[in-house]
Parts: C-alpha cells; sequence; structure tokens
C-alpha cells in the first residue's frame, strides 16, 4: 500500500490506526450513547465482523473501552480488562477528549494503567470528541 493510499484510508475510516486486522474479536466495554458510532463502524468493517459485548464469554483479542471520569474507578475498569484478552492483547482505551464531559486526566490514566499491569502506548485523537490510549497486557510466557 502506497504512502497516499494509507492516508486515504485513514480519513475513510479513523479505525484503520487502530491497527485492527480482519477476523480478530474486539470485546466493546462501557458501550453508552455517547460513544462515536462511526469509529465502531468502522471497527467492524476492518475485523469483518461485530463488536461482541459485555456478555462474550471467551478472551478477545482486543477490548474497546469506553471510560468516562463518572464511571467508577479507571483502575478496576482496567484490571477486569485484563482478564478477558489474550496475552499481548490490546486495550484501546476511549476517554472524552479535554473540555468536554467526562474527561480523564492522562496522569489518571497512565498511573490507572501501571496499576493494571498494562503498558501504555500511543494516544491519538481516535474520534471527534474521543482520545484513544494504546494500552497491552503482557506477555506471560507460559505456553
Amino acid at each position: 500500500m502506497s504512502a497516499t493510499a494509507g492516508h486515504a484510508e485513514e480519513r475513510t475510516n479513523p479505525a484503520s490506526r487502530l491497527g485492527f486486522e480482519p477476523g480478530q474479536v474486539v470485546q466493546e466495554i462501557g458501550y453508552d450513547e455517547d460513544v462515536d458510532h462511526e469509529l465502531r463502524e468502522g471497527i467492524e468493517a476492518i475485523i469483518g465482523q461485530d463488536l461482541v459485548d459485555e456478555d462474550y464469554d471467551d478472551v478477545a483479542d482486543a477490548v474497546l473501552l469506553w471510560f468516562r471520569d463518572e464511571d467508577g474507578d479507571l483502575t478496576d475498569a482496567l484490571v477486569d480488562t485484563v482478564g478477558l484478552i489474550d496475552d499481548g492483547g490490546v486495550v484501546w482505551l476511549m476517554t472524552p477528549k479535554t473540555g468536554r464531559d467526562g474527561y480523564v486526566e492522562t496522569s489518571d490514566i497512565s498511573e490507572a494503567a501501571q496499576t493494571a499491569g498494562l503498558s501504555q502506548g500511543k494516544s491519538i485523537s481516535a474520534a471527534k470528541d474521543w482520545t484513544g490510549s494504546r494500552l497491552v497486557a503482557p506477555k506471560s510466557g507460559k505456553r
């Protein structure tokens, strides 16, 4: 794919920057009416199937966690997600952008991720009102 084609895909499907791949199982947590539906649909287009919900009873390849400041304790939410993904799996933590209702401080995200045993990667502007923080579960090496 050329760099130009990659940029065109990012404009037409902002989810392309999140690194999802066809066939992955992505579990969505924290869905509410304020989520970005275009981003959700973009992820589903990439993986070729619907996102699975909180009732999914197997491990997922990735978790899409929508979290707002009023949703409770972020550390607890992240600890819960670690058990939902395979070793080395990714959690995309979506939080409202600065100045929006439910905004979560970057330092709170960093502290919660570290406490939950997740490595924090890049943060991106994932959607109009949402920032995405890429958090990775450690590989246990016990296979």
